[in-house]
């Protein structure tokens, strides 16, 4: 395939350098994105790079992935209002290790393959290089004019800029430009890719190598995704949303993407999925017949989770999700866990009531009217059973005499009570 091709249609292109697709239609070439190791996990803002990455490594070319040790330790001035902090080196090997494990679910860092995938820490070469190593061997190469030049820099130190830029963040431009000229060394690195605010980083480096080694190399950055209302992609009211389950559940990831607006997800299933061309305008065309239906969000979802989960993860959170339309069973609710339970039902009612009166048999009656307010009435609850509106953990009660004992609790503390359709309780023991 041909990648610039292939990234164009995708609306993954934003700048690109003169004469950087002809060389790469000479043949396989080495390209890298840099990651910031600040966290022992991606988000799905990073997904963007991830996937040019991936996209490069299906068209035959070699994708190198840097964490940012060094660089993640001074702070990028591109947007940032602040510097970040020192990451101890036990910290940033974990991040790194943690990382390399995500992207191992999108690139081939182990076949045998020749354009397998390569990992590096920029850290590893800059932690012994000296100030005045580095600033006779790099920093003599970029003039102080070419630096300012630069929007990121240019932003920070405008006359509406309160805060200005520390020289750590000014420098952060030629750490990164010695990365670039040092990949270009040791790997034949010849392509750097980003997002569309990295574009003053990744010239510099370019220049770096042309004025160093009388080099040429080449960049490429991708538009920073936004959402269609203006909103932040991949903020929630909760913060980001994570590739670790332990951070963001299989459950609100598929939920993410399945909530996203019709105009989103036409630009989303071709940024973040692999589907051909062919496929997804099929999808477009059958989505659009009948929009209510949702199938971009539910084929992007299913995509996305199977890639960054597993299909046992889509298989459950689908199955959660349509526990509230009524397809759920005992079963479902038993087999999910905690975290998604409590994202399945957030928002519904909930009362608590003391483990102990579980341990004797307490009927279903005593239980939602004595002891919780899900009915006003004993009239009104036995007259919902007896016209088969009541369920306990999807199961419909029939007798108003029925017993609930410890058994009845899901994850050990919840019993969810269903009146009618749609009206929903939950039952915590504390």
């Amino acid at each position: 395939m041909n990648f610039v091709d292939e990234l164009r249609w995708r609306g993954m292109v934003h700048d690109i350098t003169p004469g950087t697709e002809k060389f790469l239609e000479k043949g396989n070439t080495a390209g890298y994105v840099g990651f910031d190791p600040s966290s022992d996990s991606l988000h799905i803002g990073h997904l963007v790079q991830v996937m040019l990455l991936k996209h490069f490594q299906r068209a035959g070319h070699t994708p190198i992935a840097l964490i940012g040790g060094a660089t993640g330790m001074i702070g990028d001035p591109s947007g940032k209002s602040q510097e970040r902090n020192l990451l101890s080196e036990k910290a940033l090997r974990r991040n790194q290790e943690e990382i390399r494990k995500q992207l191992s679910k999108f690139l081939d860092f182990e076949s045998d393959i020749p354009n397998k995938a390569i990992m590096v820490n920029n850290y590893d070469w800059m932690k012994d290089y000296s100030y005045l190593g580095f600033i006779r061997d790099i920093g003599k190469h970029i003039t102080v004019n070419y630096m300012m030049s630069k929007d990121s820099v240019r932003k920070r130190l405008g006359t509406d800029s309160k805060q200005g830029m520390s020289f750590t963040e000014f420098s952060y431009q030629l750490v990164q430009g010695y990365d670039f000229l040092n990949l270009y060394n040791e790997y034949n690195c010849k392509l750097q890719m980003g997002g569309s605010d990295q574009w003053g980083n990744i010239v510099t480096g370019t220049e770096l190598i042309r004025r160093k080694q009388g080099g040429e190399a080449f960049a490429l950055t991708s538009p920073l995704i936004t959402r269609s209302d203006g909103s932040k992609f991949g903020k929630t009211e909760s913060g980001n949303v994570w590739l670790d389950p332990e951070k963001t559940s299989p459950y609100k990831f598929y939920q993410f993407w399945l909530n996203i607006s019709d105009e989103d997800a036409v630009s989303y299933i071709k940024i973040f999925t692999v589907l051909g061309k062919e496929e997804i305008e099929a999808l477009i065309d059958e989505h659009n017949k009948a929009p209510h239906t949702r199938l971009l969000q539910k084929s992007l979802a299913a995509e996305m989770t199977i890639m960054v989960h597993s299909k046992k993860e889509l298989d459950a959170s689908v199955e959660a999700s349509e526990i509230l339309f009524g397809k759920g069973t005992t079963k479902t609710l038993h087999r999910m866990n905690e975290d998604t339970f409590l994202s399945v039902f957030d928002g519904v009612p909930t009362f608590e009531i003391p483990g102990k009166l579980l341990k004797d048999n307490i009927s279903i009656v005593d239980l939602c009217t004595e002891h919780t307010r899900v009915f006003g009435s004993r009239g009104e609850m036995r007259r919902l059973i007896q016209g088969g509106g009541l369920s306990v953990n999807k199961e419909k009660v029939s007798d108003p005499d029925s017993m609930i004992d410890a058994s009845f609790l899901l994850n050990s503390k919840y019993i969810l009570i269903q009146k009618g359709k749609k009206n929903y309780f939950v039952i915590r023991v504390v």
